[in-house]
């Protein structure tokens, strides 16, 4: 395999080398493996660049082995992970210290990996029900709320903290599993708690450590040797599973996860081939082996829940297999699901191609999901922007080798998430009116949008920093936000982050604009302008700058200046500001600087649409158009 893979990267097949290392890796997720992962990642770099990511580990136990594996998956998911690693048991007074080296590292992200034995030891080691307990889950749970304030205080970093475990044998034996005070009572309860400090604080999650220890099974994770030797709990078949458990965290946290979910349906969606066993044939339902194939519905089914978009790419009879999907009983999905469908005998690249272009989508924005290694490989060759899901040889693996798959994990759900197919449905009925149209300007009339641009409001902070996360195509500088980082801009002097929402006669779009604004002395500076690829083409855009300026008057500003930072992506966005009445002042390795005088400028809100500033002030009016 090494052969091909070097083959591969010197002819400068990169993406057939990458599936050729996924491949490696996925059979031995090793050290050495990751080691050459990471060699390999360094030969493709420029050609599939990931998004570079800080992690820093705050732990009581030895996670430095783990750290190569964390490295490489994350390469082969499309990070480029530096880590950090603090020193051994001393997680609070990292924290508290403001020049630790927690915070001179200056992470994206922190992961607090502590354990019950190292936080709790009096829980730990002596459980007996009604033995004080209750005290050890306050003082634990104050612990962390002390530790969590204390880091908000410093960095707005996103926080990651292990939940606490279980004992593998509780103290009590089968009677703890009977008293509502005993040790299992005691560590739920302390992680109820970390989830409602979760609850409170934006950009702080909890990892469920002691689900991901019960699921390989409690005694088979333990590794009672290494621990005493080497601060080690886990086995070493268990260090890669902890690893992808981080991954599953960090790939959302930093924009990397898929927006649309691309299926086959022979072998895939249903057992057998719909061309040769007919509807009848085809194997779907509750009993084996139709079961597997549902069990993998069911994940697409809870995958749309999250807000991932769902396509059909099959080489089929287009009405045959829409009338499977429709009418089979043993189908969960119909094909009203499915926001994109290519059944057809093209290619399966040139299908996505055609499904990436009607969702207005990057190609990096879909996941295949296909039994066939030949079309999972000829995939990778020609689009390695995909990520390609091979599904195992045996159907019972399909829905578990989907679900664990860390580009479909979502750490929050926003309203437009919940909404998204409808979203796309109202689009598709734009599409299809827009042909109808003489000229754009009758299409834009016909629309009757309406573009409401208010101060972010707490309940939107979390769809906006997903925005700022995900957006590559109108975006002037490219700049990422957690959502800490939005929560305190939103409350810093001088700084003012917009939310932008449209509606139209279709429908509601939701929140699809953001722009962050500093303003001081006279000037105002635009750091970030971003706009969803759904309203891309409809003048939002223009709508945006005119409440902007109106905004600058209200302020009494003189200039408003806006960077454009050229990315791999945001091609779409490179003319903004020429053609809204800026000028060019500087350009240089940072980017290009523009400026509009504000008591000159005549930009106005295009006539079709109506557009309203709000908030407090007396600029809280709608823009006649």
């Amino acid at each position: 395999m090494r052969e091909s893979i070097e083959a591969a990267l010197a002819a400068g097949r990169y993406g057939e080398a990458r599936s050729a290392v996924e491949a490696m890796w996925r059979a031995q997720p090793t050290a050495a493996s990751a080691n050459y992962v990471m060699e390999c990642a360094g030969r493709w770099r420029e050609a599939l660049p990931g998004r570079p990511w800080r992690v820093y580990f705050l732990r009581s136990f030895t996670v430095e082995p783990l750290v190569p594996l964390l490295r490489a998956g994350g390469a082969l998911a499309g990070l480029d992970l530096t880590v950090g690693v603090g020193p051994l048991g001393a997680t609070m007074q990292e924290v508290l210290a403001g020049e630790s080296e927690l915070y001179r590292f200056r992470p994206d992200t922190v992961i607090v990996a502590v354990q019950t034995r190292d936080i709790a030891p009096r829980l730990w080691e002596d459980g007996a029900p009604g033995a004080g307990l209750a005290a050890v889950v306050a003082e634990v749970v104050e612990h962390y709320t002390m530790l969590v304030e204390r880091f908000r205080s410093f960095s707005q970093a996103d926080l990651i903290l292990h939940s606490l475990e279980e004992p593998v044998h509780p103290s009590w034996g089968v009677l703890d599993g009977q008293s509502p005070e005993g040790q299992a009572a005691a560590v739920q309860e302390i992680n109820q708690g970390l989830r409602r400090l979760a609850g409170r604080w934006p950009g702080v999650y909890v990892l469920g450590y002691d689900r991901l220890v019960a699921s390989q099974g409690r005694v088979h994770w333990h590794d009672e040797r290494k621990w005493l030797l080497v601060r080690l709990p886990m086995r070493a078949d268990c260090q890669p599973v902890l690893a992808n458990e981080w991954l599953r965290y960090l790939v959302p946290l930093a924009g990397r996860g898929v927006k649309v979910v691309v299926t086959d349906l022979d072998n895939t969606l249903w057992g057998g081939v719909l061309g040769e066993d007919g509807p009848d044939g085809i194997q779907v339902g509750l009993e084996h082996p139709g079961a597997h194939y549902r069990a993998l519905q069911q994940t697409l089914v809870d995958f749309s829940r999250r807000g991932l978009l769902l396509a059909v790419c099959s080489k089929n009879d287009e009405a045959e297999a829409v009338g499977a999907i429709d009418s089979h009983p043993g189908m969960l999905l119909r094909s009203g699901a499915f926001a994109a469908k290519r059944i057809n005998w093209k290619d399966k690249a040139t299908n996505l191609r055609e499904i990436a272009g009607e969702l207005n989508v990057g190609l990096e924005a879909l996941a295949l999901v296909d039994d066939s290694p030949v079309e999972c490989e000829r995939v990778r060759r020609e689009l390695p922007e995909v990520t390609v899901i091979e599904l195992p040889a045996e159907p019972v693996g399909y829905a578990a080798a989907v679900r664990r798959h860390p580009v479909f994990e979502r750490l929050a759900v926003s309203e437009e998430d919940r909404v998204r197919g409808e979203l796309y449905r109202a689009q598709k009925e734009r599409a299809t009116a827009q042909r109808q149209f003489g000229t754009v300007e009758e299409f834009y009339e016909s629309l009757a949008q309406e573009v409401v641009m208010t101060p972010v409001e707490p309940a939107h902070e979390q769809r906006v920093a997903q925005l700022t996360q995900k957006t590559n195509q109108f975006n002037l500088t490219g700049r990422r936000y957690s959502e800490a980082e939005i929560h305190e801009l939103a409350r810093r002097r001088g700084t003012t982050v917009f939310q932008v929402a449209v509606r139209d006669r279709y429908g509601d779009n939701g929140i699809v604009g953001v722009i962050v604004f500093r303003h001081a002395a006279g000037v105002g500076v635009i750091e970030t302008m971003l706009m969803s690829c759904r309203v891309i083409g409809r003048t939002v855009e223009t709508a945006m700058m005119a409440l902007l300026l109106r905004y600058g008057r209200h302020l009494g500003l003189q200039w408003i200046d806006g960077w454009f930072v050229p990315t791999a992506k945001n091609g779409p966005a490179r003319e903004f500001y020429a053609t809204h009445e800026f000028a060019l002042v500087e350009t240089g390795e940072a980017g290009a600087r523009w400026r509009l005088e504000v008591a000159n400028s005549s930009l106005v809100c295009p006539r079709w649409m109506r557009a309203t500033l709000g908030g407090e002030g007396d600029y809280g009016k709608s823009i006649a158009c």
